[in-house]
């Protein structure tokens, strides 16, 4: 069994104990640090949809790509620095971690500029970690408003990544409440290792790395 036919599998039996749906749960493919051949094999048994950290690395990789496999969605699960905003919205069709006021001004003139703008989630730092990005739980549904309302910015969803020492149902309890009070159908969250509990707590998209495509290695890296 391929690690995707493993993921999907465990998805499918995730959803079904939580009775929800199984169009209701995404799997993003995160194919950060992953050799081009590991990401072509996940593409050749027919999945579409694929995650980032990084928006050079996605530069020198995905345009090739789309150009041999239709219907790629990427998002961007890294910290997005506000230089980089012009290249993110070439590549990326979701950015998954607005986290800033100045991040989404920046957002908001490139988007006015160009007459469109990626789908956008905030990214919610619900450890209140200090060395990790986000915006503070107490703080997230006013940010919300202004993003949407000020700044008119197709915010559909939150993301978070919650301390790798903690058990995660709080922040995914936190999470899914910021979302469902805002009125955002969006809620990205659970990864490898908890993915399962994160869709019995209405993750609508569950970013995968390790479980499908093994052990990362950075030395492999290369463009198409």
């Amino acid at each position: 069994m391929s690690g995707l036919s493993n993921v999907t599998g465990r998805i499918a039996a995730a959803v079904d104990k939580a009775g929800r749906a199984a169009a209701d749960v995404e799997l993003i493919a995160v194919s950060k640090v992953q050799p081009i051949s590991r990401v072509e094999a996940i593409l050749d048994e027919g999945h579409r949809v694929f995650g980032e950290n990084r928006v050079q690395e996605a530069q020198g990789k995905w345009p090739a790509l789309r150009e041999r496999y239709d219907g790629i969605t990427l998002h961007l699960i890294g910290p997005l620095q506000t230089n980089k905003i012009k290249p993110a919205f070439d590549v990326f069709d979701v950015i998954q971690t607005l986290d800033r006021d100045r991040l989404a001004r920046k957002i908001a003139t490139e988007a006015q500029e160009r007459g469109r703008c990626p789908d956008l989630y905030v990214q919610v730092n619900t450890g209140e970690e200090a060395q990790k990005a986000g915006i503070a739980p107490d703080e997230a549904d006013a940010f919300i408003v202004k993003c949407r309302e000020e700044y008119e910015l197709p915010v559909i969803g939150v993301m978070a990544i919650p301390p790798a020492d903690e058990p995660p149902v709080p922040h995914f309890d936190l999470l899914a409440d910021i979302a469902h009070r805002n009125g955002l159908t969006g809620i990205s969250m659970g990864m490898s290792a908890d993915f399962e509990t994160a869709i019995a707590y209405g993750a609508t998209s569950v970013r995968v790395g390790s479980a499908l495509f093994g052990a990362r290695d950075p030395s492999a890296i290369t463009s198409v």
